[in-house]
C-alpha cells in the first residue's frame, strides 16, 4: 500500500513511502524474518503492536511508535539484530531500514497517512 509521512509544522512535501500492512497474527509474528533487507522508502507497518525484536534477523531497522490516529510518539534509531524495543503508548510499529528516519528527517509529531 501506499503511505505517506506528513511532516509537522513543515512546508515540505510528504514522504512518499511504500508500505506493507502485518494486520494478522501470523504476518505480526513473522514481521521482517526471512528477509535479507528493505529497500530505501520502504517499510512493514505491525498493528496493533507496541514492542518489536530483531531476533534472527539479518539487519538493523529504525522503529517508528505511533498512535491510533497515526501520529508519531517515539523513533527508535538503528535498532540491531538480537535487539528488543518497546513503547507501551503505541497502537502500532512502521519498520523501516536503518538510516530511513534520519535520511528522510521522520521526528515525533509527524504523521502516517495510508492511502488504501
Amino acid at each position: 500500500m501506499d503511505a505517506h509521512i506528513h511532516h509537522q509544522g513543515s512546508s515540505r512535501q510528504p514522504t512518499p513511502l511504500q508500505v506493507e500492512l502485518a494486520a494478522t497474527a501470523w504476518a505480526r509474528l513473522r514481521g521482517l524474518l526471512g528477509r535479507r533487507g528493505l529497500n530505501p522508502g520502504q517499510g512493514l507497518w505491525i498493528r496493533p503492536c507496541n514492542s518489536v525484536h530483531c531476533c534472527f534477523m539479518r539487519f538493523a531497522i529504525d522503529v517508528l511508535y505511533l498512535d491510533s490516529a497515526g501520529t508519531i510518539l517515539r523513533v527508535r534509531h538503528h535498532l540491531r539484530p538480537w535487539r528488543f524495543s518497546a513503547y507501551w503508548r503505541a497502537a502500532s510499529v512502521l519498520e523501516l531500514a536503518a538510516g530511513e528516519c534520519r535520511r528522510l528527517n521522520i521526528q515525533p509529531g509527524d504523521r502516517l497517512q495510508c492511502n488504501a
